[in-house]
Order: structure tokens, then C-alpha cells, then sequence
């Protein structure tokens, strides 16, 4: 039985873009088309479960205002040498998935080489959940213990400089007051 016209339309598709055949101007092509969109680092250390490495290939996350049909998202696909697009079903997940930060097991791409375009907010999608950030808060405690770190500036500055894309967000926004106290905490215990 062939889906319905409403089965077929979303708000949100995305499509790999292979270096190998796109043209090289696609961003331009997309950007020109005025849509917001999201483009991921290069991918090119994904493997088959067999250990063959993949072809390079970019994800694309096109997002929209209104219910866009597969057939136009075909046409944008097909101009630049894409395969068929898909249906988005969760946006915080594929931007996500572009660094394959909920996927441990695969080879984890810099955050910060997601691109947004178009006026995409992708910070939203990026920030920790509440499993990250408890992982994250352990392991600053286990930091603070090892390196027997007495200011939250030495703690911060590790952070900055070697933990940015899993503590520095935590520390800085979320648990400081925690991570002060427990520094002071230590330093204090040490003092007895």
C-alpha cells in the first residue's frame, strides 16, 4: 500500500552528502535556498561492523517552518548527488548523532565541527542530559581527588583547556556551586 501525501511531509530531513560526487558548492546551494539547516563534521572514520572504513560522507539535517514533502526534499537531494533523503524523527538525536556523542562504541567527532546554518540553534541539542551530567560530576570529583586540586580555578581551567566538550558546559552552567563547595570541602578535610 503506497503512503499518504501527510505520511510523506515533515518539518525536518536529512541526507549524507558524499565528497566524492556533490558539487562543490553545496553548501552554497543550500544556503542560497534560504532553510536553516545543520551540517556535521566529515565522517570519516565510521566503520562497517566487518572494520571496513565507510566512505566519507557529511549528515545534512534540513529543518522548516512548514510540512515539506519528500518529493521536494528529493529534488534537493538530487541536486546535489545525494541519496534519497529521510524523514527526521528526532532532531536532538541526529545533532547528536552527527559527533555520535550517545554512541561510545563509534569514533566520536569534534562538537564543535557541527556547523549550523540558516539561523540553526544547535546549543539546545548539544547541552548534557541528566546521565552526562552525573558522569561528568564524577569524574570532576575523581580529578579534584587525583590531582589534589584546591581552587575551582585549577579546576576550571583543566576543564577549559582538556574537558571542554563533556565538563566545561557542566562546570560552568550547572554544577559550580557543588564543585566549589566539594574543593573547599577536601581542602579543609586535609587540613585536620
Amino acid at each position: 500500500m503506497a503512503k499518504s501525501q501527510k505520511e510523506t511531509r515533515s518539518r525536518s530531513w536529512v541526507f549524507v552528502v558524499y565528497p566524492e560526487s556533490a558539487p562543490k558548492d553545496w553548501r552554497t546551494i543550500l544556503d542560497k535556498q534560504g532553510m536553516t539547516w545543520v551540517e556535521s563534521p566529515l565522517h570519516n572514520k565510521d566503520a562497517n561492523p566487518d572494520g571496513e572504513v565507510k566512505k566519507e560522507h557529511w549528515h545534512v539535517l534540513l529543518m522548516f517552518q512548514t510540512l515539506k514533502s519528500y518529493g521536494q526534499m528529493q529534488e534537493i537531494a538530487h541536486e546535489l548527488k545525494s541519496p534519497n533523503p529521510q524523514k527526521c524523527m528526532n532532531i536532538r538525536g541526529m545533532v547528536r548523532y552527527f559527533a555520535h556523542l550517545d554512541n561510545p562504541e563509534k569514533y566520536q567527532y569534534p562538537v564543535n565541527e557541527i556547523k549550523a546554518h540558516g539561523g540553526a540553534d544547535i546549543a539546545k541539542y548539544l547541552t548534557v542530559n541528566g546521565v552526562e551530567k552525573l558522569r561528568a560530576i564524577s569524574e570532576m570529583q575523581e580529578w579534584i581527588e587525583e590531582n589534589n586540586c584546591t581552587e575551582l580555578t585549577q579546576l576550571a581551567d583543566y576543564a577549559l583547556k582538556e574537558r571542554f566538550d563533556d565538563w566545561y558546559e557542566v562546570l560552568a552552567t550547572q554544577s559550580t556551586v557543588f564543585l566549589n563547595a566539594y574543593i573547599r570541602s577536601m581542602r579543609h578535610q586535609k587540613r585536620r
